[in-house]
């Protein structure tokens, strides 16, 4: 099991590194975290963009499977379905949780749940992970 600092690591020089994605929990079966909703992760209405949203959520699987691979495994997203529920605003922090519903031998299926910093919930992102061996 990787550590959240580890995991860190391994995520700054990446996109969710560069969006500020901060874990706050990990475990086999749920990751948490936060970002600040910057200026340049926004739409010109100062409303964090969907294209954030769902890179936040899918970092958020990805790093679910992660934390669940064997030696010689690695992951890639194969589908993703986003649901927006409402904004969060320029300056805000989001919050995030993301729940595995399924953790198979091939494919791990998880679901993040988006809120803003009024609690109300943003968006439900479902995504599937494909379990590959590595090259």
């Amino acid at each position: 099991m990787y550590d959240i600092d580890t995991l860190h690591d391994i995520l700054r020089p990446l996109l969710p590194g560069l969006m500020g994605v901060r874990l706050t929990a990990v475990s086999p079966e749920r990751v948490e975290a936060e970002m600040l909703v910057r200026p340049d992760l926004c739409t010109t209405g100062g409303i964090l963009h969907g294209g954030s949203v769902m890179a936040f959520a899918d970092t958020l699987g990805a790093v679910g499977t992660f934390v669940n691979l064997s030696a010689g495994q690695l992951t890639t997203t194969t589908d993703s379905s986003t649901k927006f529920i409402a904004a969060a605003a320029v300056n805000t922090t989001v919050r995030a949780e993301c729940v595995a519903l399924h953790r198979g031998r091939t494919t791990q299926v998880w679901q993040t749940s988006i809120y803003n910093e009024q609690a109300r919930l943003c968006a439900v992102v479902t995504q599937t992970q494909l379990v590959m061996a590595a090259r």
